[in-house]
């Protein structure tokens, strides 16, 4: 029987978004590869990505050429699999972790969906603590209000409480705020580049010295591994377009989108930690911003910075929403983000008043998460090579009769490859607190773990097979013919 909780219309007409995991049928395909590139302008637009780039400059030693390949390279990387992924989303009209489930099996698509649904927790919470810190920025350069523990937890509800409103109102709701984010951040990122360019001092920029390439190759591993998080969800935001629509369009448009912000804000953060050194080991992430420009722009800028930050953590929870239902959460997708929600709020405030590291934390957190993600990937790519559509009643039916049920619920040479890449992955990581036997191999010392754990899950399945569901019968005889289904092996 079908797992979702929702009855009544399933359309995106009116302000609420009311489909679930329920695929979307052709009549209201109505979308338009071009949405796919605000979408995600807005889903990197966060200051983090200035920090990111001072710590290319502080602790990886790059110069700004080097920073430059870096920022260039790790979108091209990271959006080129999301825009990939994203094409099943136009092929199933279903979640990314819904699609899951014709790949894993019903009962095994619970293990990588509870892997991936805890990661989202890290995630948001990051992106809660990083708007809590701008909003706590904008009130002490407009107010003088200095930061205290009841006006974080104040800025953190706040913060948590327009995400879980946006991503409560769906998919309308995140194309809208994040073409409005697109026009009005860029707008003020170009204000900032114009600024930086009358004050900076170029001649101590040009005049660093050239660092280690190999440092340089780690950076390329750990921003892109930001964006590899995204690959699960790619599949939610395509869902609503036609069948018809072009994949090179669609890889296109995630790429350009990513790369568009994610060159300028890592280039900037290099910058700017030439004349501020401490930006990158900064506990605030943010308030450095207050600091380096005037207050005419420094304070739009955050408030702008701000709102960006609102989206990335309501796209997040929108796909976090989709996530919850597949493993069980019997709530309507605008309140299974709930769950999500409370937990970042929790999160933030012990990140916010225990940790001593705010970038260690985050830089070990993306290393953690690009493995946790990476397994997922590489098994669904590959089934993806092999399948062209899916059985919408199929991905809805968590009962024996599914013709995604397999042998026992699991897709038994699927979970085989993930379980296997993800404890290779870890095997090649190292984090502060975390060190796999193989970390010190090359792999392991330039932080592309995330890209082994790709390979082996990849090539597993690829050798192993995959498993091709049952013939479905209708539902009047399918109960008593049960027994009678072959199963057929790939």
């Amino acid at each position: 029987m079908p797992d979702t909780p929702s009855e009544g219309p399933r359309s995106t007409e009116g302000a609420v978004e009311t489909r679930g995991l329920e695929p979307v049928p052709d009549s209201e395909r109505t979308g338009h590869v071009r949405e796919l590139f605000p979408t995600w302008v807005a889903a990197n637009i966060s200051v983090l990505l200035l920090t990111v780039g001072a710590g290319l400059v502080v602790f990886h030693g790059l110069n700004l050429w080097q920073v430059l390949v870096v920022a260039v390279t790790a979108p091209l990387m990271s959006y080129g699999i999301v825009g990939a992924i994203s094409i099943a989303g136009k092929r199933g009209g279903a979640p990314g972790m819904a699609l899951s489930r014709a790949v894993f099996g019903q009962r095994g698509n619970l293990f990588p969906g509870a892997l991936i649904w805890v990661a989202r927790w890290g995630w948001e919470t990051i992106n809660a603590v990083t708007g809590s810190y701008a909003l706590l920025a904008v009130l002490d350069l407009l107010f003088g209000v200095r930061s205290s523990t009841p006006l974080i937890v104040v800025t953190l509800l706040l913060f948590v409480g327009a995400t879980f409103a946006v991503s409560g109102l769906g998919i309308g709701a995140v194309h809208v705020c994040g073409r409005w984010s697109t026009y009005l951040f860029g707008a003020f990122s170009v204000l900032v580049l114009i600024h930086l360019l009358v004050e900076t001092d170029w001649a101590a920029v040009f005049g660093r010295p050239e660092g280690s390439n190999a440092l340089m190759v780690v950076g390329i591993g750990t921003l892109a591994a930001g964006g590899i998080s995204w690959v699960p969800s790619a599949p939610d935001f395509t869902r609503y377009l036609p069948r018809s629509s072009s994949g090179g369009a669609m890889v296109g448009s995630t790429v350009g989108g990513a790369v568009l912000v994610t060159v300028p804000m890592v280039l900037m953060g290099g910058v700017m930690a030439v004349s501020t050194p401490d930006l990158a080991s900064t506990r605030d992430p943010v308030g450095f911003i207050g600091e380096r420009l005037p207050a005419w722009l420094s304070v739009p800028y955050l408030l702008l910075a701000l709102a960006g930050m609102v989206l990335i953590n309501a796209m997040s929870m929108y796909s976090a929403g989709f996530t919850a239902q597949t493993l069980g959460v019997r709530l309507p997708r605008a309140w299974a983000v709930s769950v999500n929600a409370v937990i970042s709020l929790v999160g933030g405030v012990l990140l916010m008043l225990v940790a001593t590291s705010f970038l260690g934390s985050f830089l070990s957190f993306l290393t953690l998460l690009g493995v946790a993600f990476s397994a997922w990937i590489g098994v669904f790519g590959v089934d993806m090579l092999r399948r062209t559509s899916y059985d919408g009643a199929a991905l809805l039916d968590t009962s024996r009769t599914s013709a995604y049920w397999y042998r026992g619920g699991f897709a038994w040479r699927a979970m085989a490859a993930w379980g296997t890449a993800l404890v290779v992955g870890l095997l090649f990581t190292r984090v502060d607190w975390f060190a796999g036997p193989l970390s010190g191999t090359w792999p392991g010392r330039n932080g592309l773990g995330w890209v082994v754990t790709i390979a082996v899950a990849a090539l597993l399945y690829g050798v192993l097979g995959h498993r091709r569901p049952r013939r479905r019968t209708p539902a009047a005889g399918r109960r008593s013919r049960r027994r009678a289904l072959p199963r057929l092996s790939g």
